[in-house]
């Protein structure tokens, strides 16, 4: 077996855009299956064999429809953690430190790589706990994920919106970015060419989750996905994601590329020991610092290397 930092996700190879259009570029079955038995993951591969073909190029509308029973497959899961509430938890006081600061609203708050939509359609839900001015955006380089969250927060009633397109070059500025299981995706320097891209944009904050890497995280996620996926995909990749997952020290070092912005690790322990299952690394323009502390109160004692 690989290197966990050299492990696989099908969904990275079954689904390619240009960084520049966006355009959809086909992807050659035998390419991905051929670097997945490279990369020693025979049973990977096997999926993607498996899946239907248009000539040579695995067929587009197959993988899309893959991709949202696997979307609806993790939403369920955060859905039991309960992501929603954990990803409110630091929005408030982010919010909170913007107007202390005498930021002018709106606050546009943008979910990148925010697939068919769980997190920005749970805070439209629970749009009376957020201050006013807040403005909730979903942005995914897939049109079909972004179609289906749209759909979904339209049969919801919800206040809110999905793009697809490039979160770094919205034409309308965001204030705050967040994500969920996407910062495993970007490996060596691209993960520091991601948050550099925050620096960039005029962003005001950030708090990106993922799996906190411990000894425990592989077995806990094959166990959780065993029980609740149904795709083959979905528990293969699940796994992998939790196996990939960068450590704090990874985070923070590459965290700190985004110039002007004090970073920290949130929420890693539940008590001395015992590790929670997400962690999120969090950045902060330095002169939100005092109010976002003030205002997560006596949660400050869950962010750690603030600096």
């Amino acid at each position: 077996m690989p290197h966990p930092g050299t492990l696989l996700e099908i969904s990275d190879l079954i689904v390619d855009f240009d960084p520049t259009t966006l355009q959809r570029i086909p992807v050659p079955q035998d390419t991905v299956t051929q670097r997945l038995r490279d990369n020693g993951q025979r049973r990977a591969a096997d999926i993607v064999a498996a899946m239907p073909t248009s000539g040579a190029m695995l067929e587009t509308e197959f993988v899309d429809q893959l991709l949202i029973r696997v979307h609806c497959e993790m939403q369920r899961l955060s859905e039991e953690f309960q992501h929603g509430r954990r990803v409110l938890e630091l929005l408030l006081p982010m919010l909170t430190a913007l107007r202390k600061q005498g930021v002018r609203p709106p606050f546009r708050v943008v979910d990148i790589g925010c697939g068919t939509g769980y997190v920005i359609r749970w805070l439209a839900a629970h749009q009376a706990e957020l201050p006013e001015h807040v403005e909730l955006l979903g942005v995914d380089f897939n049109s079909a994920l972004v179609a289906r969250a749209t759909q979904l927060a339209a049969a919801e009633d919800l206040s809110c919106s999905f793009l697809a397109d490039n979160a770094f070059t919205l034409e309308q500025p965001s204030t705050i970015f967040l994500s969920t299981g996407v910062i495993h995706h970007f490996r060596g320097t691209d993960l520091a060419a991601f948050f550099q891209q925050h620096a960039q944009t005029g962003v005001q904050a950030f708090a990106h989750f993922d799996f906190q890497p411990t000894v425990f995280a592989p077995i806990g996620a094959w166990l959780f996905h065993w029980i609740r996926m149904r795709e083959p995909l979905s528990l293969h990749d699940g796994v992998v994601s939790a196996r990939r997952a960068h450590h704090a020290t990874r985070l923070l070092e590459a965290a700190r590329n985004a110039e002007c912005f004090r970073c920290g690790m949130y929420s890693r322990w539940v008590t001395p020991g015992i590790p929670r299952v997400m962690q999120a690394v969090v950045g902060i323009r330095d002169q939100l610092v005092d109010g976002f502390r003030q205002a997560l109160g006596v949660r400050d004692r869950r962010l750690e290397e603030l600096s």
